[in-house]
């Protein structure tokens, strides 16, 4: 039987509008690819509406007629749930609550900015290439919504085939060794955490004798410390492989690099965040006593993340690989504050992934533009650049300062948050990404004198940014400027979402 809270039945909209429109461009884009491009893109647009219309509702702005309200008895703001494999206890359960609503809105904004970076530069094969990143966005929508862990993993795999297609169809020079690494990778860690689960759900039958994957009744299993750790780290590998945590991240710089402009904004902006929301949203509430015993090397890893990034990416002469190593630096302190356990620190690291999302998948944008435009994405010969495209100068400027952390752009206020959280419990790590802020001060710096100042050192002739580009770029600064001004609405949003996990973390049940 359907079982139905709230404003549920919608929830299945965000991942269903985006199959359904996505099949249907591809059928009707091989006769006119026009078809493909502008369905995909009011996928994305209606998903923005109505993620839109579901936060004025949470947020109580207005009355959305089946919403429930924050704190009223339930950690969800809606729920679906429908029988799928009853002998197994799998069913097909949809959650909304503060932080997946913050994530799905997310996923839209940059899945439109995504197809409209693609808009003129793929030629080839371009109905299946709009398929495609429907698919992998309506898989990261249900990552986010999914309450049934075997659910989760279904879409988790899901986001998996459509990327590697992504990259090893409309890549780059490399770009088939950048799609099996990224695979192999991915599917790896995804495997340890499909053996976690399967285990998780056998002792909790053993114990009760009912199967289950539904996450609040695998919350709170008991089991032996060894076991827990084991069945933790399980999952933990999943998720650091898609953050990506050092020392996990060695297949991102290959897969950014290689990937056309649409898979590095989706890559960067919405796949890596499904690991740090996979860690909020399960390996953390799951398994609080191991989780709290590991915090102190994650803590590292994280620590280490940020200084290692920076440093390569100050090293790289590539463009994209730069923004791809200032992830791994920038993700580094959403590892940190999850670990942090920390109401500040935690809804810091939140916040980063919304900054960043938004900060990097707009670089990237940029980067794809000049790349369409000079045909090199080789630091060494460029300069100068600012005198003849001075908009896309202008808005490198912007994005380069929210790498370093800018006061008055989101990114300084997710990264701050993280630190002052951070410093409660540990101030050498704190101080230690600390200095990650300065080494990110000296890249973002180099990559933007180098590039946009200086003297030429090649004659290019370039038309600047168009108005697509410009309204796209313009859309994503306009957000990191307003939040950086006034990050309340994110953090009210999401403020249930952390103080439940931490409420966990504090009873420290199950493992």
């Amino acid at each position: 039987m359907m079982a139905v809270a709230g404003g549920g039945i919608l929830l299945a909209l965000f991942i269903f509008v985006p199959l359904v429109l996505g099949l249907a461009g591809w059928v009707l884009g091989r006769r006119q690819a026009g078809f493909s491009r502008w369905l995909t893109l009011a996928a994305n647009l209606f998903n923005l509406c109505l993620a839109a219309v579901l936060w004025l509702g949470a947020a109580g702005a207005t009355h959305f007629p089946g919403l429930a309200a924050p704190g009223a008895g339930s950690p969800w703001l809606a729920e679906l749930h429908v029988p799928w494999i009853p002998g197994l206890g799998v069913s097909f359960s949809l959650g909304l609550d503060g932080l997946s609503l913050t994530m799905l809105g997310l996923t839209a904004l940059l899945g439109a900015m995504a197809v409209l970076s693609a808009w003129t530069g793929i030629t080839k094969r371009v109905a299946f290439f709009y398929f495609n990143i429907s698919l992998v966005l309506a898989g990261i929508n249900g990552v986010f919504l999914a309450t049934d862990l075997f659910l989760f993993v279904f879409f988790w795999e899901l986001m998996l085939v459509p990327m590697y297609f992504l990259i090893d169809i409309w890549g780059h020079e490399n770009r088939h060794k950048a799609a099996v690494k990224f695979f192999l990778f991915t599917q790896v860690g995804g495997l340890l955490m499909l053996v976690a689960i399967i285990a998780l759900a056998v002792l909790h039958s053993m114990a009760t004798g009912a199967w289950t994957f539904a996450l609040r009744d695998l919350m709170g299993t008991v089991v032996s410390p060894v076991i827990g750790m084991l069945l933790m780290l399980g999952f933990f590998a999943a998720f650091a492989v898609k953050l990506p945590a050092f020392p996990l991240h060695t297949w991102l710089p290959d897969a950014h690099t290689e990937a056309p402009t649409a898979g590095s904004v989706i890559l960067a902006g919405l796949l890596l965040k499904t690991g740090g929301y996979g860690l909020i949203r399960f390996a953390v509430p799951l398994f609080p006593a191991a989780s709290r015993a590991f915090a102190p090397v994650a803590i590292g890893l994280a620590v280490a993340g940020i200084v290692y990034g920076g440093i390569m990416a100050y090293s790289q002469k590539d463009m994209k690989r730069v923004v791809a190593y200032t992830s791994v630096s920038h993700l580094g302190f959403v590892l940190l504050g999850i670990y942090a356990f920390t109401p500040q620190a935690l809804s810091g690291a939140v916040l980063q992934m919304v900054s960043h999302g938004i900060s990097t998948g707009a670089l990237f944008v940029l980067v794809g533009a000049l790349q369409d435009r000079i045909h090199t994405r080789d630091l060494d010969r460029m300069g100068g650049l600012w005198a003849q495209v001075p908009r896309m100068g202008a808005a490198a400027l912007v994005l380069c300062m929210a790498l370093v952390g800018l006061p008055g752009l989101v990114n300084f206020v997710s990264e701050f948050l993280v630190l002052v959280g951070t410093w409660q419990v540990s101030p050498v790590a704190t101080i230690l990404a600390g200095l990650g802020l300065v080494i990110a001060t000296v890249y973002a710096l180099r990559l933007f004198q180098t590039a946009f100042h200086g003297v030429p050192r090649e004659t290019w002739t370039l038309a600047d940014l168009s108005a697509r580009e410009t309204g796209t770029l313009f859309l994503a600064i306009a957000l990191l400027v307003l939040f950086g001004l006034y990050p309340m609405p994110i953090l009210h949003m999401v403020e249930q979402s952390v103080s439940g996990v931490l409420a966990v973390i504090a009873a420290g049940g199950g493992a």
